[in-house]
């Protein structure tokens, strides 16, 4: 790697100014990406301005939809660090001191199949494997960004059959809710598993 710097080095003084340019210009693309444009900037300044108020969108969404998740017959756990039973519920009241964030995982009854049928029925949420959207994402990731592996490599990952992630936007909560509901039972309905009903 020192030989291939050092021989930059010599064309650079070899071609003067100009390539010393190009050399500044695409060594720092390479290191730190494309500059951004004027108007990207604006637009990246305008969600930082706002990212308070929104982060505490998200956890209160994310939290009311934790506690309807943990209640429902077709949910065989729940995974939230603003849920009281959550193993590290106690280190998150401590440094999360303003909401415990859009991330909510659960675990559906039918396993497999069912996580497959709970995105094909769910409306409101957007599939996609993205975290921290103003939108509400899900993803089932035994079957889309984990299904390269085998059951035990995604064990290792923390991937189970039946784990499904949300990335809890910004929408009324109340129809988030009422979305993860319907596809919820519909899913657990085609796959045929039996569920205490409310």
């Amino acid at each position: 790697l020192s030989g291939v710097r050092d021989r930059l080095t010599l064309g650079v003084q070899a071609l003067g100014p100009i390539a010393y340019i190009i050399k500044s210009r695409v060594q720092l693309l390479r290191d730190l990406g494309a500059a951004t444009t004027p108007f990207n900037s604006w637009l990246f300044l305008q969600g930082l301005e706002t990212l308070p108020l929104r982060m505490e969108r998200h956890s209160q969404n994310a939290l009311q939809i934790a506690e309807f998740l943990k209640k429902h017959p077709a949910v065989s756990w729940v995974s939230y660090p603003g849920l009281e039973d959550h193993p590290q519920h106690e280190l998150a009241k401590k440094y999360f001191t303003h909401g415990f964030g859009a991330i909510v995982g659960f675990g559906i009854k039918g396993g497999l199949e069912a996580g497959k049928q709970l995105i094909r029925h769910i409306e409101l949420f957007s599939h996609l494997a993205n975290i921290g959207d103003a939108k509400s994402l899900i993803i089932h990731p035994a079957s889309t960004t984990h299904s390269q592996l085998t059951p035990d490599e995604q064990f290792e990952t923390g991937v189970t059959p039946d784990f499904i992630r949300l990335s809890v936007g910004l929408e009324t909560v109340d129809d988030l809710i009422e979305d993860l509901d319907q596809a919820l039972k519909a899913a657990i309905a085609d796959v045929g598993e039996p569920v205490n009903a409310d």
